[in-house]
């Protein structure tokens, strides 16, 4: 399970600490690093529509873009047997390995909670 909140178009993760006895969260798909905190959930959520609301502002004060830019090109490093077996797979398509992996994080995307529900079993 994703325990996130959104607002806008912004999403943040969530996480507590038993410790501290507080809710906080991290701002994701930014160009700087935003977090907030509350006690219950209601303050968490107020605290995260009041960080989101403060960054616009200041990004547009300072005529500067609030969203990270992606390029998309990065580099994904895997197991060389997964290597291996994409790259047959991709051949046996004929397609590029570059393409076998957009089709996969097309296919992933698409069915996000599918995917979501594995990683949590997982954790």
């Amino acid at each position: 399970m994703i325990n996130s909140l959104k607002y806008l178009d912004y999403t943040a993760t969530i996480r507590y600490s038993s410790e501290d006895e507080v809710f906080f969260g991290k701002v994701i798909g930014l160009n700087d690093l935003i977090t907030f905190e509350g006690t219950s959930v209601a303050e968490l959520k107020q605290a995260f529509k009041e960080a989101i609301d403060d960054y616009l502002e200041t990004c547009k004060s300072l005529d500067k873009s609030p969203d990270k830019t992606y390029k998309g090109i990065f580099n994904v490093r895997v197991s060389s047997g997964l290597h291996k077996k994409a790259a047959m797979l991709a051949s046996q398509h004929h397609i590029t390995l570059n393409d076998f992996v957009k089709t996969a994080l097309v296919y992933a995307v698409k069915h996000e909670n599918d995917i979501s529900a594995e990683l949590a079993d997982k954790e």
